[in-house]
């Protein structure tokens, strides 16, 4: 069967072919790909060229419109349809490729999103076309999510290291492409195609996205490690929690354990709100001293979920492994009321949203 192409736009002037069917192309080159799909329709030699074709492709990148056109052979019509892939913004993010005889089968095409990661909010903006895809609860959507929301959804993961790195110092030509297996709430656990490309120019300081939904009946198996479940429940017995906290921004990007369950970090307009305002500052001045090998203690305000703030212990010292960033380990535990309680101002989050979520939680949740 001739296979759908990805061909992925995610920075000005480049395109190269992120999936071929359900396999990844890692940033393959787009000419030689294109080359390769002619070399199967010798048909076509007469008709179209390489250039014809990529033409097309930069063409429907740049209207984000779908294309078709019906080719006359001597073998007889062949078809050429092209599909953009759009984001948050109705950007082009990738487009998509088939070309062959008219009278062939043509697979189902995936459903896929482009998304962007703005780094001066520290968010991830998500169009509404992320609910098609599988690992995704409809009603929990939210335009706008943290980095912290996707990694806590997903499993059997390890490079959150080099996306982190990505992500926080975009630098243009930096690209990274990896497959996870998506869970939330009652939805179909998926799995995802994530292929990114760091940007920092008029248009994005951050990175764009492509998500191709790669979901299958032969995924891997999401279960976690002995490892990885005795630690997590080592920590919560003992009231402690570890996160990756990006001292520099003031926020949490990872949770290393099960999140701490008083502190709100989910479902926030911004994630720098999971601190108090005047705490943010002491968090980033924490960097010189972290920056020997060294490790401080400190005690901030976390925001609840009742809508206030906790005085929380932080005991942080640097990521062990290696990182173009200061990552920070911070070891949460909650101190009780110590410090004055003061409420934020105005909402901070999508609430709706968010009780959604935690109802869903707490229905799955086995009866014991």
């Amino acid at each position: 069967m001739i296979l759908w192409v990805t061909v992925e736009t995610l920075a000005p002037g480049v395109a190269s072919v992120a999936s071929m069917g359900d396999a990844p192309r890692n940033f393959a080159s787009c000419d030689r790909v294109v080359q390769r799909l002619l070399a199967k329709s010798p048909a076509l030699y007469d008709t179209l060229t390489t250039r014809d074709i990529t033409g097309m492709i930069r063409l429907v990148n740049l209207r984000g419109e779908d294309m078709d056109l019906t080719i006359p052979t001597g073998a007889g019509p062949h078809k050429l349809m092209l599909r953009p892939v759009l984001g948050p913004a109705g950007d082009v993010h990738a487009v998509r490729l088939w070309l062959g005889p008219a009278a062939a089968p043509i697979p189902l095409l995936r459903p896929a999103v482009g998304l962007i990661w703005e780094l001066d909010t520290q968010q991830i903006h998500q169009p509404i076309g992320l609910r098609r895809l599988c690992g995704v609860e409809a009603q929990e959507y939210v335009p706008r999510r943290s980095i912290a929301e996707l990694f806590h959804r997903i499993s059997r993961f390890d490079r959150h290291v080099e996306v982190l790195d990505l992500l926080y110092g975009p630098v243009p030509g930096h690209k990274l492409q990896f497959d996870v297996i998506v869970t939330s709430g009652s939805a179909r656990r998926g799995q995802w195609r994530i292929t990114m490309r760091a940007r920092d120019d008029e248009r994005t300081r951050g990175a764009w996205w492509l998500i191709e939904d790669m979901t299958s009946d032969t995924m891997p198996s999401p279960a976690p490690t002995l490892d990885h479940v005795g630690l997590r429940e080592a920590h919560r017995r003992a009231g402690t929690y570890l996160a990756i906290v990006q001292l520099e921004h003031a926020t949490i990007s990872h949770w290393l354990t099960e999140p701490a369950p008083w502190v709100r970090w989910d479902y926030l307009f911004r994630p720098v709100d999971v601190f108090h305002p005047g705490d943010r500052a002491r968090l980033v001045d924490l960097g010189g001293r972290l920056a020997s090998g060294g490790a401080a203690e400190v005690t901030v305000r976390t925001l609840n979920y009742g809508g206030e703030y906790t005085p929380t212990s932080l005991l942080l010292y640097p990521y062990p492994g290696y990182s173009v960033r200061q990552l920070t380990i911070a070891q949460l535990v909650n101190i009780g009321d110590d410090l004055p309680i003061a409420q934020p101002s105005e909402p901070v989050g999508y609430d709706e949203q968010l009780w959604r979520c935690r109802s869903n939680r707490m229905a799955h949740i086995p009866a014991l």
